[in-house]
């Protein structure tokens, strides 16, 4: 009788899960094609029917859908209820930057990014963008640092190696700023920065 008893119960708990993703998948493929459509109010909408707290999933979702749908408060918010269910989780770090920077929390931006190469010390995106934070903070020997790390992974990578040219050039090394310069003229022919910086050096 026990035996029977046990089973019952697995069996209801494996149905309500099983209903439970049935929903999930019905509820996220509808966002899919709102978002698709522009519809980001309605495709948060949909996926706010099936909400629960403690699903990574569905807070990462309703972190991106709210920051399309411009409602940048509510972004970082569930954005933040992801990292806390997966706190070694890169994709709602890398997320919570989009409400962060429309609102121009650059603190909290570097924070995320800080807390990101911890667990990811070579993350070309990451270190060019510090990079680029730090660059446009005038600390350029800092933002040297992490353009070189992106260079040392991708030697051809025109982005690092042009900002990295301007990086030595405003530090005045311009033998260095030259050459990375060239460079980058090699991977982007005609470039108008490369092109500047190389104007600039007499």
């Amino acid at each position: 009788m026990k035996t029977i008893s046990l089973f019952l119960v697995t069996f209801t708990i494996l149905t309500t899960q099983a209903q439970d993703w049935s929903a999930i998948q019905k509820s996220f493929s509808t966002s899919y094609s709102l978002e698709t459509a522009g519809k980001y109010d309605g495709a948060a909408s949909e996926i706010l029917r099936i909400y629960k707290e403690d699903s990574y999933e569905i807070n990462l979702r309703l972190g991106w859908l709210h920051y399309l749908a411009g409602h940048f408060n509510e972004s970082e918010g569930y954005y933040q209820k992801a990292i806390k269910i997966a706190p070694k989780a890169l994709e709602p770090m890398l997320g919570i930057v989009y409400p962060l920077s429309a609102q121009n929390k650059w603190d909290e931006v570097v924070k995320q990014y800080q807390n990101i190469l911890l667990l990811d010390p070579k993350n070309t995106t990451v270190n060019y963008r510090m990079g680029m934070i730090q660059y446009t903070r005038k600390d350029y020997k800092t933002a040297k640092n992490f353009f070189s790390t992106v260079l040392n992974l991708y030697p051809f990578d025109y982005d690092a190696t042009l900002m990295l040219g301007w990086c030595e050039y405003q530090l005045g090394s311009n033998s260095e700023a030259k050459t990375l310069f060239q460079k980058a003229l090699v991977a982007r022919p005609g470039d108008k920065s490369a092109t500047e910086g190389l104007g600039l050096i007499k």
